[in-house]
């Protein structure tokens, strides 16, 4: 193989600088473009395109990328570089669904996936694997999606991946988000961010502040977006700052306006009003609900519900946006049908609301099992791929061969335990306990919320916690005290029914949901329990002890607005009054608490 020229090492350095530094990465390609094109190098000016097209991408329009990744791919195929030709048409296809075309670039892609994994290696690798999970995204098949960034995430590393890693924490924390996956959206970005430190790459760290904005708002915290908010405004658009393009104006004018700052708001939706012919669906329902909010804000709320029901009629910007958009003007239009009085109305948008988280909730607990399954079936492809090498090399002498057998079973044992790690991860079981965790908590109230709702039976959402927990851990040690947190878990096992649902909520506190079940009764049944508890004697070693209690908070979607915060917090709020009232008893959002003593004295009379 030829020595390489000076512009094709220029052009692979800009390339590896692509999201390590990417103004250096600029300015590498274009000096590569001009050597190359000066000394009639035509594999140089291929590489030299390809890193400009690629900058493109995150900092440019897609057209012009587009264009620069065909002049590369056909620079490739002349110089019978087919691994070269493969990333320019990954490239192209990251372009393609950016405006829309997400089966077209899938239909470039697919057939690609084979080849491309033989060819290609580390963050090549992962930027093919990344472009396919971005049109499986574009789809809205979230699972795949995972599957694909998850296989790239683990080839393109810190160490390998040149800076790559970091765009795939902002895919994962923008996939997750759209699944209303808070807490697992935050810690990507915040890896993100991390990794956002040694680079030079304004672009990266602007999504995921946006992202993170998102997910703030979402939560009902905007005003801790404001400095993410605050940051963004002070990066400028441009290719030497945050890019050209996806400026995402129409966010930062809803933080804001959530947030209270309705004039700086104002001057975003002017910014968003001139990129408006660009938006995606996403975009533009955002910029609807946050002009919306304004003309509210303004006392022109009929304005502001005349442009939420464009939006959301059909054939509106929400009809072709994802389930997180879609939901958002869902909440909006309903809290300016009721500023407006129209209850019924509001009442119908809440109900689509809560019906869309419902199945964002569906969807991302169907994902992470999903997506597990397809990264088995990439690592059952490399497998393959690799037996097939090892076919090729069967003359090799047998030191070599047995060389190789051993570095494809560690490669097999590291990806094994990779995916045992990531399973492990996702488990939605609390192993001290037996019960349910707070993660698969906030994934069921949701559904079970909205069954509710629609079979119009009360669901009974209790916050409990017990009695001086910290007493038994201080005098009989943690290991005693993890038995007895055993204990509580398998009592309520036996006493709940079979469709009541028991969730370690965090230390010595758990939270139960029990269908079908008004709050009074869901009393009665915790008094038992609380008996049953109080009765109950813990061996350790040297003795025994007994008589421990709870306290617990109990409230139902009949009480409450039916959302699952409210219900959680007028249940937190029990729970605090029941600790008030002297503990060891079970508080109704509504009713005073019933001491421990009336229960005894009514169950000895009995």
């Amino acid at each position: 193989m030829p020595s390489p020229t000076p512009a094709q090492r220029l052009a692979r350095r800009a390339w590896r600088l692509l999201h390590v530094d990417a103004p250096q990465c600029l300015a590498d390609a274009q000096r590569a473009l001009a050597r190359a094109q000066a000394g009639a190098d035509g594999h140089g000016e291929a590489l030299a395109r390809l890193a400009l097209g690629f900058h493109g991408l995150y900092f440019a329009a897609p057209a012009e990328a587009g264009a620069e990744l065909r002049t590369a791919e056909a620079g490739f195929r002349a110089a019978g570089d087919r691994a070269g030709e493969i990333l320019a048409i990954a490239g192209q296809a990251r372009a393609l669904w950016r405006v829309g075309g997400a089966d077209a670039a899938m239909a470039l892609l697919l057939p690609l996936r084979d080849e491309g994994l033989a060819l290609l290696r580390d963050e090549q690798r992962a930027v093919l694997l990344n472009a396919i999970a971005g049109c499986y995204s574009a789809q809205r098949q979230s699972e795949q999606a995972f599957a694909y960034m998850f296989e790239a995430l683990r080839g393109a590393g810190p160490k390998r991946g040149h800076g790559f890693d970091a765009a795939l924490h902002c895919n994962l924390s923008h996939e997750l988000m759209e699944l209303g996956d808070h807490e697992q959206t935050l810690a990507q970005i915040e890896l993100g961010l991390a990794r956002c430190q040694g680079l030079a790459n304004a672009r990266l760290q602007s999504v995921l502040r946006i992202n993170r904005i998102v997910v703030l708002v979402e939560q009902g915290r905007a005003e801790q977006a404001m400095p993410d908010v605050d940051w963004l405004l002070a990066t400028d658009a441009t290719p030497a700052g945050r890019g050209l393009r996806a400026l995402h104006f129409e966010t930062l004018a809803l933080a804001q306006l959530k947030a209270g700052r309705t004039a700086d708001a104002r001057a975003q939706l002017a910014r968003a009003a001139a990129m408006e012919p660009t938006l995606l669906p996403d975009e533009q329902v955002e910029l609807a609900v946050a002009r919306a909010l304004l003309a509210a804000a303004e006392g022109r709320l009929a304005d502001g519900l005349a442009l939420l029901a464009r939006c959301t009629a059909p054939g509106g910007a929400a009809a072709r946006a994802g389930l997180r958009a879609q939901a958002l003007a869902a909440e909006e239009h309903s809290r300016l049908l009721e500023q407006q009085g129209d209850a019924a109305a509001a009442l119908a948008q809440l109900r689509r609301w809560q019906a869309l988280n419902a199945e964002r909730s569906r969807l991302a607990s169907r994902a992470r099992y999903q997506a597990a399954a397809l990264q088995t079936e990439l690592l059952t492809l490399q497998h393959r791929l690799e037996e097939t090498h090892a076919r090729q090399r069967a003359t090799e002498r047998a030191r070599a061969e047995l060389v190789l057998a051993n570095r494809a079973l560690s490669r097999q044992i590291e990806q094994v335990q990779a995916l045992q790690a990531a399973l492990r991860e996702q488990a939605t079981q609390d192993a001290l306990t037996g019960l349910a965790n707070r993660r698969h908590l906030n994934d069921t109230l949701p559904g079970l919320l909205a069954l509710a709702l629609r079979e119009r039976a009360p669901l009974a959402v209790v916050v409990l916690d017990l009695d001086h927990f910290k007493q038994v851990n201080d005098t009989h040690g943690h290991p005693v005290g993890d038995r007895v947190l055993a204990a509580f878990g398998r009592l309520l096992r036996e006493q709940l029914r079979a469709s009541d649902q028991a969730y370690r909520y965090g230390g010595e506190e758990f939270c139960l949901l029990l269908p079908r079940t008004p709050a009074a009764a869901a009393r009665a049944k915790l008094e038992q329990v609380l008996q049953a508890w109080r009765a109950t004697v813990h061996e350790h070693d040297g003795g025994a002890f007994g008589g421990l209690g709870f306290s617990a908070g109990v409230t139902d979607t009949t009480q409450v607005p039916p959302s699952p915060q409210a219900l959680l917090t007028a249940a937190d709020h029990a729970l605090l009054a029941a600790k008030r009232a002297g503990r060891a008893c079970v508080h109704e959002a509504g009713p005073a608490p019933r001491p421990l003593g009336a229960v005894v004295a009514r169950a000895e009379s009995a």
